[in-house]
């Protein structure tokens, strides 16, 4: 809860705080506050600044052809190294010398997504692709799940913790997100032993991994000191967990309401943790359940869409009931929650 200079002078003014204590109480949280000012607001140069590193990272990345790849693997190598040698030290004069953390760590993420395209330039050149052969072009890595990718992965991964190391900038916990995504999927065929795995097998895969995931988020929070780094982790934990869990077969009433029950645990772990993501997707799988539930009761009905478009608007109003009363809802919360889980809550959980 958020106190204002006004509220410790009415304090004062009530005779709870003596005119010494306000005097010195001020002072404190004035030079605090200087002292950990916020960042300044998304304002237009950060909007340049992350669209020109998005557009490097998809120039180089996305959007790489047949005709990028056929200059071949160790002049790709060379490129990407390139490429990351000069992003890396502009991020850093940036980063040390100019104090402009942003646009430093910007460029410095630029130089973390050389990564993967250096690994599949030296697996190209030296034809270490194993079992799964050539998997194509680069830009097909954002396309077709193979197991041939997981060394580009690993390589994104291994760059992100180096560069996070050094340069404590969240976002290039992102590109580590992105991988740690994409290694849920591409590590099925390895598993399987086959080149495409199969639906089942890579639905348990994403389950038990984003869950992995999400283990490593929730201890990144409660560690962290200064900056979001859990925030992709979440996003990203959350994603294939979820997917994995909604991709489910048909399943039985019971196993539906078991469904609908964790995306309600969802709910409270947007409160408990603070994380927004929780309850945007605890929120769609309720919605699925609702959807499914009225299909069955009211199938070949006029009254379906009605229906469907009540439990929309009903969504809604739960969001607009709890917009309103969330102070108090993380009020009661804070009461009721027990010790133990109140020492392991992040103390910066009030994004919900």
């Amino acid at each position: 809860m958020a106190y204002s200079i006004d509220d410790l002078k009415a304090a004062a003014a009530a005779g709870i705080l003596s005119t010494d204590d306000l005097a010195r109480l001020t002072a404190f949280l004035t030079n605090r506050h200087s002292a950990t000012a916020p960042a300044r607001s998304f304002d237009v140069a950060h909007l340049l600044w992350y669209a020109g590193a998005l557009i490097v990272m998809s120039a180089m990345g996305l959007f790489s052809t047949l005709a990028f790849s056929q200059i071949g693997g160790w002049a790709l190598a060379v490129t990407a190294a390139v490429y990351a040698v000069l992003f890396l030290l502009a991020g850093h004069y940036l980063w040390h010398t100019s104090r402009l953390r942003t646009p430093g760590g910007l460029l410095i993420a630029v130089a973390v997504t050389m990564a993967p395209l250096a690994a599949y330039g030296i697996q190209d050149a030296l034809h270490l692709w194993g079992t799964f052969g050539k998997p194509g072009t680069t830009h097909d890595f954002y396309v077709w799940v193979k197991g041939s990718w997981i060394f580009m992965e690993l390589a994104a991964i291994a760059a992100s913790i180096v560069a996070l190391w050094f340069y404590r900038f969240p976002f290039i916990v992102l590109i580590a997100g992105i991988a740690l995504w994409f290694l849920s999927m591409d590590i099925v065929p390895w598993i399987t032993g086959r080149r495409y795995g199969n639906w089942e097998t890579a639905r348990q895969v994403s389950i038990v991994f984003g869950l992995g995931v999400l283990i490593v988020a929730f201890a990144v929070n409660i560690r962290q000191r200064s900056g979001d780094f859990a925030f992709w982790l979440y996003l990203f934990g959350v994603l294939t967990f979820w997917g994995g869990v909604t991709a489910a077969a048909e399943g039985t009433a019971v196993q539906k309401a078991l469904y609908c029950a964790m995306n309600v645990s969802f709910l409270f772990l947007a409160v408990y943790l603070g994380r927004r993501v929780f309850a945007v997707f605890g929120t769609i799988g309720i919605a699925i359940y609702l959807g499914d539930l009225a299909e069955k009761m009211f199938r070949n009905s006029l009254l379906f869409p009605f229906v469907l478009s009540l439990i929309g608007i009903g969504v809604i109003a739960a969001g607009l009931w709890y917009y309103r009363r969330q102070a108090a809802i993380s009020a009661w919360f804070d009461g009721t929650l027990p010790k133990p889980l109140q020492r392991l809550r992040p103390t910066d959980a009030t994004r919900v």
